[in-house]
């Protein structure tokens, strides 16, 4: 079972609200969580962040850690005269998990407000009806006000960010739900590697980092690892778990440990780094999986920046993910988290060279 320190610090992340776009809830609260391990700040002009831990060897490289702090979502599409909310995506969601969950929708004032999204019940749908999905844009959210006059006078309108309403919950010794596991995971994982880290003296400038606006995009990652400017990088995400069935040879299996994604839709490892990750992994006795996947993550922006950055992505899986019940295994985290340590304390002028020459 993960630290209390861990376990509280993934309940922080989780529960705060960070749509794409309006990330500044996760972003104070790493910022102040980076202070505390002295350094550098610096920033994009987006929202992204990063604390840089410089090393003592005058020639050392830089390695960029990156999670992104947003999370799917949605904002205010418009109000009407009975006080009903109508909305637009912000990331991806597939609408049959949406109705009757409730939400929290975000005043201009930063207070949030308790809603649902309504759910007619299926007596009063024809058979055609009930037998298709409701689509997002005919979905309302009810926050139990009266009329449009009334929502706006809470600070309420078009554009107001809304989210899943979703606890952190600590449901076994293996397994946790909440929402936004991704990608708070990454999050998380910056903070551990700074943890890990204080008092090390590394051959390598250490800036960890969190970006904006990746699911709409991998905007904040094009934006932070230019400001950045590593010699290579280690992208966190959470990728969908695909085991629930039973389906032992399906990619993404919970417990069986963090993922080796070989291939995605907008990425392509450097053959260098992935080896060192999975002999790193090997040499521990440390449980990995083989990893494909249809989407991305902010590897795929930071790779193409400059003339190539070297990039390893370095997942765990999650079922449900972009709803806000997803899970984790414990056990995935804490081994991601050893992983990630084991291959830092081997990064340097010479493994970083060679990792570089891996691909040419």
């Amino acid at each position: 079972m993960l630290s209390e320190s861990s376990l509280k610090r993934l309940k922080d992340l989780t529960e705060k609200m960070a749509i794409s776009g309006d990330e500044v809830e996760v972003r104070r609260y790493l910022e102040e969580s980076y202070k505390t391990y002295g350094g550098e700040l610096i920033a994009d002009n987006l929202g992204s962040i990063a604390l840089v831990k410089k090393s003592k060897n005058p020639n050392a490289k830089t390695v960029l850690l990156l999670g992104h702090m947003d999370e799917v979502g949605f904002v205010v599409k418009s109000i009407n005269d009975k006080g009903n909310l109508a909305l637009a995506s912000i990331g991806g969601w597939w609408s049959q998990t949406l109705l009757g969950q409730r939400v929290l929708v975000k005043a201009k004032d930063g207070k949030k407000y308790k809603g649902t999204i309504g759910s007619i019940p299926p007596h009063l749908l024809t058979e055609a009806d009930r037998a298709k999905p409701m689509e997002i844009k005919n979905m309302l959210v009810d926050i139990g006000c009266v009329s449009k006059d009334e929502v706006l006078a809470l600070g309420i309108n078009t554009g107001s960010a809304v989210i899943l309403d979703g606890s952190f919950e600590v449901l076994s010794e293996k397994r946790l739900l909440a929402k936004a596991f991704d990608n708070r995971y990454g999050c998380a994982m910056g903070l551990e590697a700074l943890e890990a880290f204080k008092d090390v003296d590394l051959d390598v400038n250490l800036v960890v980092g969190a970006s904006v606006q990746e699911e709409v995009g991998l905007r904040g990652a094009l934006t932070l690892s230019y400001a950045v400017k590593p010699d290579v990088a280690i992208i966190f995400d959470c990728s969908p778990a695909n085991d629930a069935s039973g389906d032992t040879e399906a990619f993404g299996q919970l417990g069986k440990g963090p993922l080796v994604r070989f291939i995605d839709a907008n990425y392509l490892p450097n053959r260098g780094f992935l080896d060192l990750y999975v002999d790193t992994m090997e040499k521990h006795k440390l449980p990995y999986q083989y990893y494909q996947s249809l989407g991305g993550t902010d590897a795929g922006a930071v790779h193409k920046q400059f003339s190539g950055i070297p990039t390893l992505t370095m997942c765990i899986c999650a079922r449900n993910i972009h709803t806000n019940s997803s899970i984790i295994d414990q056990d995935d985290y804490q081994n991601a988290q050893i992983a990630m340590v084991k291959v830092i304390e081997q990064l340097n002028e010479k493994t970083i060279d060679q990792i570089v020459k891996a691909n040419r």
